[in-house]
């Protein structure tokens, strides 16, 4: 099977699951109802999914990840300061998310059981490093994973945040997440602090890249 037909059939069979989702949880079930809803056409989803529920998981991480560099390849990003360019990327991937919030809720729930929590932190490494790659970051070493390590704890704490929040047009969210941002520019100030809990990250972002490269492209 093409590489882009994969794709598609993976994200039309993801599509077709989410509404499930709501009623079923992160499921077999949920999967299995999307999978119906798609009729004659449905793809096969232990062909596209052989990781089982966890993959799933991980391509709406994907799926999230490219509709919002679909999005940031529209601005002009040049223009702006880095602490803007951040808030854009982390905006942007909260507009994408308002049609998925319930189901997000329930794969937030699914990620927290036990044995899953590296889907989650993979997740996560992701759509940071998407993120950073696209507002044209070129750092290496130890300043790669700062960054990468202080977006997470920003992108993840807004995200619970941004569930919670009920305010109009979600401005509570926005308050947070700027807030969020200043203080995580003050680098020189937490840098031993920093360095302490990027020791905790380090090694799964390291994982999480052999593991890209090594990945299959897909069926043929």
């Amino acid at each position: 099977m093409p590489q882009q037909k994969f794709t598609e059939d993976r994200d039309r069979l993801l599509l077709a699951m989410l509404p499930h989702v709501l009623f079923d949880g992160w499921s077999k079930k949920a999967l299995t109802a999307g999978q119906n809803d798609l009729d004659g056409d449905a793809p096969d989803a232990q062909l596209l999914y052989p990781g089982g529920l966890k993959e799933v998981a991980k391509n709406f991480g994907e799926y999230m990840d490219r509709q919002m560099l679909a999005e940031l390849a529209e601005l002009d990003l040049e223009k702006m300061p880095v602490r803007e360019k951040i808030a854009t990327g982390i905006q942007i991937r909260l507009q994408l998310l308002v049609p998925y919030r319930e189901p997000l809720r329930r794969l937030l729930t699914f990620l927290a059981l036990p044995g899953n929590h590296f889907t989650g932190m993979q997740i996560t490494a992701q759509t940071v490093d998407t993120i950073w790659h696209a507002i044209g970051d070129t750092s290496t070493d130890f300043n790669y994973y700062t960054k990468r390590g202080l977006l997470a704890g920003v992108y993840g704490s807004t995200i619970l945040y941004w569930l919670a929040d009920n305010s109009d047009d979600f401005a509570d969210t926005q308050a947070f997440l700027d807030r969020r941002i200043a203080d995580v520019l003050k680098i020189p100030k937490f840098q031993s602090k920093i360095e302490r809990r990027l020791k905790q990250v380090i090694a799964p972002l390291r994982r999480l890249q052999r593991r890209a490269l090594a990945k299959p492209l897909g069926p043929s």
